[in-house]
């Protein structure tokens, strides 16, 4: 049976939580790695303390597919259940995320947080699938990049934003700034009320043959329909997966260094090595006192550290607000595409190959950015994120059983954390450093990967994935 076509707010409405999702996803690309270094990690072993994130997912992404494939409520409908258990978790940890008193507390909330996120997230994807028709499916993958775009620009700007409102962002050695926890706080917030509203003014279709089903539901089985699935897996979706590997070991290169990459390199501006105005136990560790303050080699030393841990965290905040450029680009790039899908079919094939090379173009830019043109790195870096959160999952929705939609969605993320795993596992620190020792040349290699990602776009050749 033809799906009815939906207008443009019934479809901003379905999407709209996809906006508190992104607040999660953008403080934790901004912010986690500012935690971090906050927290005493050195520049080197931040990519391996993002590893739990891609890890969770590869796990956690195809069973909550599988299960709300196979859910039904007359009540609650099929996605909207793991839209809220999600956006509870979520909010509790984006919460709590910067009182984290130590750097293990730290890594441990980044695992939870990205679990909870993807929880929310897949079926949100498979939502689209599950309520358009063939024909407006470009439109609605672009019009959730529209509300992606929106979320990305104003979280990547909160904890600027709260120091401009007077809250600082200066504070004692291994504490988190005051601005950063308010940010975080409003995420939280904004996370959990953009759920809600989705949830609220979105009602889900049930089943198309409810009987056959409850059957199906009935005689499935997670582990033998994941490897049916796995060996059914599309040839089209094998190339979009190679696509994707190369552009998400891009953007998690971004998100694990650019913050340490472009305050030294940028603004010239590194974060002070405590050790270096701290006393030393025999160890080598941090000396601190009975109230966990750092015991400091001299008055002098301290105030030398705070001031430059100031100029730090100033730049540190400017990063932040350059990087929401590419959000507010995307969601410039989603509106164009938008208003254009409304009418017409698109080649995503070839926008997606496109978008992906000028942000690889952005990356690399940034070698020779200075603070007041930074932002047009992520102009460029914006366009092909736009392309990543819409084109691959348009194509894909194209070319898989539609009944199987959930777990498709959840498998095709393997083509994601997998790449990030390797990438936060040693790969980003080995690659880079094939370039040079400055920590600016991750960025370079994420230039050259996602210009890999965009040349391999030639293998798509199925004209349903590409034409829509």
């Amino acid at each position: 049976m033809e799906k009815r076509k939906l207008h443009f707010w019934e479809i901003w409405n379905m999407s709209f939580g996809f906006l508190g999702i992104q607040f999660g996803f953008a403080l934790q690309g901004g912010f986690m790695s500012r935690i971090f270094q906050t927290l005493g990690a050195e520049v080197d072993d931040i990519p391996g303390l993002w590893v739990a994130a891609p890890l969770t997912g590869l796990l956690v992404q195809p069973i909550v597919g599988y299960l709300s494939d196979n859910t039904w409520s007359p009540k609650f409908g099929r996605r909207k259940p793991f839209f809220l258990i999600g956006a509870i978790l979520a909010s509790i940890t984006l919460f709590f995320m910067p009182h984290s008193p130590a750097l293990w507390i730290a890594a441990g909330l980044l695992w939870v947080l990205d679990s909870s996120i993807n929880i929310s997230m897949e079926p949100f994807r498979a939502l689209v699938a599950d309520k358009l028709p063939e024909s407006q499916r470009s439109n609605g993958f672009v019009i959730q990049t529209l509300i992606i775009g929106i979320g990305t620009w104003i979280a990547s700007n909160l904890p600027w934003l709260v120091n401009k409102l007077g809250v600082t962002n200066e504070a004692k050695a291994g504490v988190i700034p005051q601005s950063v926890i308010v940010a975080f706080s409003v995420g939280a917030f904004v996370f959990f009320a953009s759920i809600l509203y989705t949830i609220f003014t979105t009602k889900e279709n049930p089943p198309e043959d409810l009987n056959q089903f409850l059957t199906e539901k009935k005689e499935s089985r997670f582990i033998p329909d994941l490897l049916i699935s796995l060996k059914e897996m599309p040839s089209t979706m094998k190339k979009l997966g190679l696509i994707q590997f190369f552009s998400w070991f891009a953007f998690f290169t971004m998100w694990s260094l650019s913050t340490p990459a472009l305050t030294e390199h940028v603004f010239h501006s590194p974060k002070p090595d405590v050790k270096e105005f701290a006393k030393l136990d025999d160890k080598g560790a941090v000396l601190k006192n009975n109230k966990e303050e750092v015991v400091f080699l001299s008055t002098l030393k301290e105030q030398e550290y705070q001031a430059k841990d100031k100029v730090y965290n100033n730049a540190a905040d400017l990063v932040g607000s350059a990087t929401g450029v590419y959000g507010l680009s995307s969601m410039v790039f989603a509106l164009l595409l938008t208003f254009y899908t409304m009418k017409n079919k698109i080649n995503r094939k070839y926008i997606h190959m496109a978008s992906l090379i000028l942000g690889g173009l952005g990356f690399i830019y940034m070698f020779y950015a200075t603070p007041e043109t930074l932002m047009y790195s992520f102009v460029l870096i914006g366009f092909s994120w736009g392309s990543i959160l819409s084109m691959p999952y348009a194509m894909l929705s194209s070319s898989v059983n539609p009944n199987k939609m959930g777990m498709m969605m959840g498998l095709f993320n393997m083509f994601i954390v997998i790449p990030q795993i390797i990438a936060a596992l040693g790969g980003i620190n080995y690659l880079y450093k094939l370039i040079g020792e400055a920590h600016i040349n991750a960025m370079l290699l994420a230039g050259l990967l996602l210009i890999i990602a965009g040349l391999c776009n030639f293998f798509i050749t199925d004209k349903n994935a590409i034409s829509g």
